[in-house]
């Protein structure tokens, strides 16, 4: 191959498209270049471009020396071709580096504005708390200044406020020494007056004694025979009366028969009267001790008629079973069942009714069984209590005639029920108060015959503090003990049916059951339940009902019902220990008491001595 177009031959060598073909690169790599670009300053990239651009011989050189050697080589426009693209790669790759080198440029111009931002903002930030820090310093300034000018106006009130007050005090006390200097004078001025007056009224009563003594001698004297003249004229105008009066004989015996049939007109108008009043208050008027009664009387039908339609209604449901809806002992039942038969019998045959105790403790039926057999037989019912005996004081006496008067009127025959009957009729050698002996003489006196208008049921829950002749006048004596377990699983179950069931059955209350057998849980409640009467178990079963009301869902669960039982078990234990220990201390007490007596009866002498010398033995 011939070179001839580097000695101006005909055929010209394509001219490079760049400048930069003409000019390598004289200093350090590529990665040299761009790594003292990217650390230099601006300057040293000044100056390295400019040595890109200059001219270098030694590189013409080695170029005509290399054109020789293609000349002379077969290869030569092959090689020739190779080295233009190595040239132009390396053009490529500087061009390249170029680019980054300008993209560096850029990026830490970039840079440079962005710290700028930042800077400027943090500039912002801290001009924005300082602006903030100074509000708020005025703010406190201006709120110190405003509190200083309050508490100095404050100050200043005060100190105005407090020299008014002085000068007020000041002032009122002026006025009051002002008042009293002319009440000190006032006085002085009338005690002068009033000695003044006295020692003129003296001089003048002095000088005029003598007319005085003698003018009252006068008068009394005037008056003295005035009245005597007037006790003549009336004696003598009796005198004549009674002269004439008794001269004639038919008016000395109409007079007598006037004053005999006057008295006693009085005394039987005084006597029917009572005895009207006496009667229509037994008819017509309540007891005060009588709580509750079946009886219809005619102002109770006026103060309460809602509660005499209810009693008319259960007289006209009739007699029914005894021990209906009460649940008991067998042996309790059967002596019950007698006692409900014989009064039936003896109200029916007009005969004489026997007075029945029942004792036991409260709550397991007793007065449930007045009223039971008191529908049973036909007859009223009336309910009181003991303790309000007691607490009529005086009035008890009254208050007991006119309760058996009461009774004694009944055309049905009653059925008294004096609950807690020990109250007023505890032994009368055991310290009671007068009015309580006098009111159980007034109860001996009405129950001492038997009677065939009413029947008592006296209950008590301790039955030895009886008076003797209270227990002579009882006939039957019934003993309510506490449920068994099988009469506390049928009290269980039939109110678990009255207060669950019925209510759930009919809708009236929001009661459901879950799935379970429940006469189970009811067996298992009474097992439970031991101890508690039959009262307790109803209060039980309405706990149930209540609080399956209150929940969320209505539901009553077996844990519900047992959760209830034993805090109802809990509430029995306590209440069994407080009444221990309140036995306790009441034995304490009387242990006490008759220690002190048995003391006192041993130190005091055996014998003493009357007036006669004879020898007394000592009441202890």
């Amino acid at each position: 191959m011939s070179m001839s177009w580097l000695w101006g031959g005909n055929k010209q060598p394509p001219l490079p498209n760049q400048f930069n073909d003409f000019v390598p690169p004289t200093g350090g790599t590529a990665d040299g270049g761009a790594s003292g670009g990217g650390g230099g300053d601006d300057d040293k990239n000044k100056d390295g471009a400019m040595k890109s651009y200059r001219f270098d011989s030694s590189a013409l050189e080695r170029a005509a020396e290399a054109a020789k050697s293609l000349e002379q080589n077969p290869n030569a426009k092959e090689c020739l071709e190779l080295s233009r693209q190595q040239e132009i790669t390396k053009q490529n790759v500087l061009m390249k580096e170029m680019k980054q080198y300008e993209v560096h440029i850029k990026q830490a111009e970039i840079e440079r504005e962005r710290a700028r931002g930042e800077e400027e903002q943090k500039l912002l930030k801290e001009k924005a708390v300082l602006e903030r820090q100074k509000s708020l310093f005025n703010d406190k300034l201006t709120r110190q200044r405003n509190e200083d000018t309050l508490e100095a106006q404050r100050r200043l009130n005060e100190e105005n406020l407090r020299k008014q007050e002085e000068s007020v005090v000041k002032q009122e006390a002026i006025r009051r020494s002002t008042l009293e200097h002319e009440l000190e004078k006032r006085a002085q001025m009338d005690i002068k007056r009033i000695e003044q007056e006295v020692l003129s009224k003296g001089k003048v009563e002095r000088d005029n004694h003598d007319l005085t003594l003698e003018q009252i001698r006068l008068k009394a004297k005037e008056d003295r025979e005035t009245r005597m003249e007037s006790i003549k004229s009336i004696g003598a105008l009796v005198g004549s009366g009674l002269h004439i009066f008794l001269g004639d004989q038919q008016r000395v015996q109409m007079a007598v028969g006037g004053l005999v049939v006057l008295t006693a007109g009085y005394f039987t108008a005084k006597g029917a009267l009572g005895i009207a009043f006496r009667f229509l208050e037994a008819r017509l008027v309540k007891p005060t001790l009588v709580r509750e009664t079946s009886r219809l009387s005619l102002l109770e039908t006026m103060k309460h008629p809602i509660d005499t339609v209810k009693k008319i209604r259960w007289r006209l449901k009739g007699s029914q079973d005894t021990l209906k809806g009460v649940i008991l002992k067998p042996n309790v039942e059967a002596a019950i069942r007698d006692i409900a038969l014989e009064t039936r019998n003896c109200r029916k045959a007009k005969g004489i009714y026997r007075n029945v105790l029942l004792h036991g403790p409260p709550g397991t039926g007793k007065t449930l069984f007045a009223k039971k057999l008191a529908r049973n037989s036909g007859m009223d019912y009336a309910i009181m209590t003991g303790g309000d005996v007691q607490l009529m004081g005086d009035k008890s006496v009254e208050a007991i005639h006119k309760l058996f008067d009461w009774a004694r009127t009944s055309r049905r025959g009653l059925i008294l029920f004096i609950d807690e009957a020990e109250s007023f009729l505890i032994r009368r050698h055991s310290g009671i108060s007068q009015n309580l002996r006098d009111t159980m003489a007034a109860f001996l006196s009405h129950t001492g015959d038997h009677s065939d208008r009413f029947m008592m049921i006296l209950t008590s829950n301790i039955p030895t503090v009886f008076d003797e002749a209270v227990i002579n006048r009882i006939h039957d004596a019934v003993e309510f003990g506490l449920p068994e377990l099988a009469e506390r699983t049928q009290l269980v179950g039939h109110y678990f049916e009255e207060y669950i069931l019925k209510p759930a059955a009919t809708g009236k209350w929001r009661i459901k059951l879950d799935q379970g057998n429940w006469t189970d849980v009811c067996k298992e409640v009474a097992k439970l339940t031991e101890g508690m009467s039959g009262r307790e178990i109803a209060h039980l079963a309405l706990d149930w009902q209540m609080k399956t009301i209150v929940t969320e869902k209505g539901e009553l669960t077996k844990e519900l019902m047992i959760e209830r039982t034993m805090v109802a078990m809990e509430r029995k234990k306590k209440t069994l220990l407080w009444k221990k220990a309140q036995q306790d201390e009441q034995s304490q007490f009387s242990s006490a008491l008759v220690d002190a007596v048995k003391a006192a009866a041993a130190s005091a002498p055996l014998h003493q001595k009357n007036n006669d010398g004879s020898p007394t033995p000592s009441a202890s």
